[in-house]
């Protein structure tokens, strides 16, 4: 699967995309705001990632995709599409990005691009999203796409990267909320 934007394409992950991985995610200012990874972390947790990736894309709930910079072709982080309802027309997922890329809008890009993809080619209503409580670039982030917050989740994860059992922000976006540009 490719999605291309203007800056960046969001595609399938490739078993090249290991180094990629390591460097974006072995960085505690970006594990430290993602539920599921650990820090430090190295290419066997980048290998189960992919097998994950690989898994997710055989099925019909879950898509996982890369965000490549166009100019270069350089994996600069990864987002999902998952918990797909089409009965619901509802999803969930998240967004990281390595922290050399960060500031630079491709966040922003790259989570218009999946709205995009949700509302007009899966045909979803609503996404459902959230991020850990003091994260404000994602608020940031997914404010500039029209997401509102909902409420929170109060100790609901456990961060692996920091061991620390943290509050989780709901968000959500309506497709008539949807902010495309």
């Amino acid at each position: 699967m490719v999605i291309e934007g203007d800056r960046i394409i969001l595609r399938s992950w490739q078993d090249d995309d290991v180094d990629a991985i390591i460097d974006g995610l072995n960085n505690i200012e970006v594990s430290k705001w993602l539920s599921t990874v650990p820090y430090p972390y190295d290419k066997e947790e980048a290998n189960k990632f992919l097998s994950f990736c690989k898994e997710a894309d055989k099925g019909t709930t879950d898509i996982m995709l890369a965000i490549v910079l166009k100019e270069t072709n350089e994996v600069i982080g990864g987002l999902s599409i998952q918990r797909i309802n089409r009965r619901n027309g509802t999803a969930g997922g998240g967004i990281w990005l390595n922290a050399k890329y960060q500031k630079n809008g491709y966040g922003t890009e790259a989570f218009r691009l999946r709205a995009k993809f949700c509302f007009d080619v899966l045909g979803l209503r609503r996404l459902e999203n959230g991020y850990i409580a003091g994260n404000e670039k994602s608020a940031k982030m997914q404010e500039k796409v029209g997401y509102k917050y909902e409420g929170l989740k109060r100790k609901h994860i456990l961060c692996m990267a920091t061991g620390e059992i943290v509050d989780e922000c709901i968000t959500g976006l309506l497709k008539e909320e949807f902010i495309d540009k």
